[in-house]
């Protein structure tokens, strides 16, 4: 999808991070040509076809990230954009709302950056990351609050198709989103005193086999007095507490390891964070994770215990989710 991303050099030149240009674009450029995904052409056909349209006007700070008004196209025109865009489903992240027309994602994402907009520093001329960025709403949001430049990373191909969708009627709003996991990022920044201002990981720490060497990479993406936030699925307990599931959670087959927020707390502390702060305690229920007409296979209310909703379907405790932010000291 090199279309979207193509002025990606430039805009990490003009935020003073021009050594990372070469060898992220690079590693992304060798991952498509030798992990291309099967769908990829056929996704290449559909964005296209939505350059048609423009869009008038945007609000990224809306809790549907609003791009195009309702008059910018005819009724004909939306039903096409839809038809085109329901081929890019399941649509996980959003809400979207697109020349008015409502994409409707299985989460509302909206409500996990309500819990920590207000509660971190204002991201007005910062350079972001955003790790394991899905689709890329919360990339939208970080423009919304006058991030200097938003880049996402995520491996998933079909959400970076998503992005670039949408992007289509955006195309100089400085966010981006390459096809790559953390640890394929440059790890040299500190050696070359670039780094991000902000950085994000959300919804991957209980993913990774090794908990702690995520918490590491991260923190060498973050400049120093930079600021890291981190939300995960968290369990009941003490500083030792940790769940880590034998077979599936939730139905899903890669959760690793959960921690208690006091074992969390520990974790950073290990990772040379410095001002660790919990920000955010929740349950997640189906009013923000639900099947949709985007997203038509099973969702939260599938993978509790039909007899009691605090337990997932094979017996741990129902999702829970922290927030924690912290910065990497001076």
């Amino acid at each position: 999808m090199a279309g979207p991303n193509q002025d990606l050099d430039q805009a990490l030149d003009s935020a003073g991070l021009g050594s990372l240009a070469n060898p992220l674009t690079e590693c992304a450029r060798h991952i498509y040509q030798t992990k291309p995904h099967g769908d990829r052409k056929k996704w290449q056909r559909i964005i296209a076809q939505l350059a048609e349209t423009d869009a008038s006007s945007h609000d990224f700070n809306q809790p549907a990230i609003r791009i195009g008004d309702p008059q910018d196209c005819d009724d004909q025109t939306r039903a096409h954009i839809k038809q085109l865009l329901l081929q890019l489903k399941p649509w996980r992240k959003g809400p979207f709302d697109l020349f008015g027309l409502s994409i409707d994602s299985e989460w509302r994402s909206d409500r996990k950056w309500a819990r920590l907009a207000d509660k971190i520093s204002c991201l007005r001329g910062r350079r972001v990351l955003d790790v394991g960025c899905g689709n890329g709403y919360y990339l939208w949001r970080m423009l919304g609050q006058g991030a200097r430049i938003a880049l996402g990373i995520d491996p998933t191909q079909l959400f970076i198709a998503q992005f670039d969708a949408l992007k289509t009627y955006c195309r100089d709003a400085p966010a981006f989103i390459l096809p790559l996991r953390s640890e394929q990022f440059p790890h040299n920044n500190h050696a070359s005193g670039v780094g991000f201002d902000t950085v994000f990981s959300m919804g991957v720490l209980s993913h990774r086999r090794d908990p702690h060497a995520h918490l590491r990479e991260l923190m060498q993406f973050v400049r120093a007095g930079g600021e890291l936030v981190v939300e995960t699925l968290v369990v009941d307990g003490d500083v030792d507490t940790v769940l880590v599931p034998v077979g599936r959670y939730a139905k899903m087959r890669n959760v690793r390891s959960i921690p208690s927020t006091l074992m969390l707390e520990a974790w950073l502390r290990q990772s040379g964070a410095a001002d660790i702060r919990l920000l955010n305690v929740s349950t997640t229920n189906t009013e923000e994770q639900r099947v949709t007409e985007w997203m038509q296979f099973e969702s939260l209310s599938d993978f509790l215990d039909p007899n009691d909703p605090g337990k997932t379907i094979e017996g741990h405790p129902a999702p829970r989710r922290a927030i924690f932010y912290c910065k990497r000291p001076e």
